[in-house]
């Protein structure tokens, strides 16, 4: 399943975020990006994970950093999450899980004994150049931001 590594290109993407604009990797050329892979909006560690970003969202800009979330959630349930938590990034709406295969964080999962596909909570650190400086695999969602600013 996970088969992107450190130095690697970052797979290019195209999908719409809460407003229902199209973001694209190219977008963020020149600039970091923090782009972070979670399960769904509006669950327990999803909203620790976010929140941890949106208390630290004017140290990540300070060190050159956009953010970008992403989940198979729709753009309306994003608009949703973002107005609850005062969420100050957007939120991509990767309902077909395009984005999620290309990144290799789409896959089986295990919950009480049920087998199923999801998101792999991920987060992956882009460079100016397109590259993946930075993989998190294990996401401490209630201080995500201590991993990638640390």
């Amino acid at each position: 399943m996970f088969h992107l590594k450190e130095g690697d290109p970052a797979p290019a993407f195209s999908a719409p975020i809460e407003t229902g604009e199209t973001r694209n990797l190219s977008d963020y050329k020149g600039k970091k990006l923090v782009l972070y892979f979670y399960p769904k909006d509006d669950t327990p560690g999803c909203t620790a994970e976010a929140c941890s970003l949106r208390d630290n969202y004017e140290q990540f800009l300070g060190k050159g950093y956009e953010i970008l979330g992403v989940s198979p959630d729709s753009a309306k349930k994003h608009v949703k999450f973002r107005e609850k938590f005062s969420l100050p990034f957007s939120l991509l709406a990767d309902e077909s899980h395009a984005v999620a295969e290309a990144y290799g964080v789409w896959g089986p999962k295990k919950f009480m004994g049920r087998t199923y596909d999801g998101i792999h909570r991920t987060t992956f650190v882009i460079n100016e150049a397109g590259n993946i400086e930075r993989i998190i695999a294990k996401v401490d969602t209630e201080n995500h931001s201590a991993q990638l600013l640390g």
